[in-house]
């Protein structure tokens, strides 16, 4: 028996735009009178459009382009990318709601999926009546949803509402008893959309935990779609990144989630901050020009777990400030600030103008695997002298070390004390 639940092979998806004519508008024209728009209508029928206006009047997209991978059984398969890129039209076609324009999917196994809020439910039916309508169109027989109607609803939280139609429920209680119901009735392979982003912080969790509690203990099969990367890292086992249709990395999460920020933010081995915008209160007597890594000669910007973190910035002095202190703060990838710290700092000896270097160091940094910003201010006895805001971005990736202690669980955050010096720039 083959351990492969789900096989893509050059999976297509297009699909026609339509897109208005001008028709009888004249040029510069803005709007149309409506003796045109009535005399264009009660013509159409006995008026023949030529090719050249039919072809112009739609568009063909792909949506999907030559979209082929495997999932293995007991998998947890991540699939991030902006919006547009053709995940939930991916998900549409796995779950035979879309027919695919060309290529193959084959599926061993029974799916259930979570696309959109309250699929498959009936606004008039109860809460009751849709658990058991939905098991239906999951392909669960009545036994099977009686003897798991309980736990249902102890999950979703709706009991008080069980009797009450769901067209009166919130969309947060629709997602709440969907996800219950789709995760409940063993499939083979649950298909979960951003859907969950519907629900509050509390019952996101308890999905997250019953996605885990599926695939550990039941070793069944998850493809999840999802804009929080958070959540992505700690469930998936491994992540595709979705761009215009085309599959654009396909590896660890660590790995496709760090490929994925670049192409957002386009990090540079050295990040000039001098053109980006600042606060109009800052002095600027002292002001951040610029910001280098010093990570692997390839990478520069990404660190594995345990090493030391080092970066150089390089400040550029336009009136003498005496001493001053030199500040940093990390935030991860969900915008929660990690560590920050505020080192004191004086210019080199002699110096009143010119440029200088500080060289910060963070040894054996143990941030959890992921996408991190770094924010930079600078502070002296005249005031706030320059700040900004996500100075760049850096990566830290799994290696041994993270492996050995992220086997069960991922901890927290481990930062270390952080050592400047500064000097004149040559």
């Amino acid at each position: 028996m083959s351990d492969t639940v789900i096989s893509v092979n050059q999976l297509c998806k297009s699909y026609w735009i339509k897109h208005q004519l001008q028709g009888g508008r004249k040029p510069g024209q803005q709007y149309e009178r409506f003796s045109e728009v009535l005399a264009r209508a009660i013509s159409a029928p006995f008026r023949r459009r030529n090719a050249e206006e039919i072809a112009a009047s739609r568009e063909e997209f792909w949506a999907l382009q030559d979209v082929s991978f495997e999932v293995k059984r007991g998998e947890v398969l991540g699939i991030i990318g902006r919006n547009g890129a053709g995940k939930s039209t991916l998900l549409k076609v796995l779950s035979r709601i879309t027919e695919p324009t060309s290529g193959r999917v084959e599926i061993d196994g029974r799916v259930a999926s979570l696309l959109e809020v309250g699929t498959g439910f009936h606004p008039e039916l109860t809460g009751r009546e849709n658990v058991f309508l939905n098991g239906a169109i999951l392909g669960m027989s009545r036994v099977e949803i009686k003897r798991k109607f309980d736990e249902i609803v102890a999950f979703a939280e709706v009991e008080k509402f069980l009797d009450t139609p769901v067209k009166r429920y919130s969309s947060g209680m629709y997602v709440r008893l969907a996800f219950a119901v789709a995760a409940h009735l063993e499939p083979e392979i649950l298909i979960v959309d951003e859907v969950l982003a519907v629900g509050d912080v509390q019952f996101q969790k308890k999905c997250l935990g019953k996605m885990q509690e599926i695939t550990q203990n039941d070793g069944r099969t998850i493809l999840f779609v999802s804009h929080n990367l958070d959540s992505i890292l700690r469930l998936t086992t491994r992540t595709i990144w979705l761009e215009k249709g085309r599959i654009k990395c396909d590896a660890l999460p660590t790995e496709t989630i760090s490929a994925y920020h670049q192409n957002l933010h386009d990090v540079q081995p050295v990040i000039i901050l001098s053109e980006r915008k600042r606060f109009p209160h800052l002095l600027r007597n002292l002001e951040l020009a610029a910001v280098e890594f010093s990570g692997s000669a390839a990478k520069p910007w990404i660190y594995g777990f345990g090493e030391d973190l080092t970066f150089r910035c390089r400040l550029r002095v336009n009136r003498p400030v005496g001493h001053f202190i030199f500040g940093y703060a990390i935030f991860n990838a969900t915008g929660v600030e990690i560590a920050s710290t505020r080192i004191p700092l004086h210019l080199p000896a002699g110096m009143s103008t010119g440029d200088c270097t500080v060289v910060l160091s963070l040894p054996g940094l143990r941030l959890t695997p992921g996408n991190y910003a770094l924010n930079l201010g600078i502070h002296s006895n005249l005031g706030d002298e320059d700040f900004v805001d996500v100075a760049a971005r850096f990566d830290v990736v799994t290696n041994q070390l993270a492996a050995e202690l992220f086997a069960d669980t991922i901890r927290a955050a481990s930062i270390p004390t952080a050592s400047a010096e500064i000097f004149r720039s040559a």
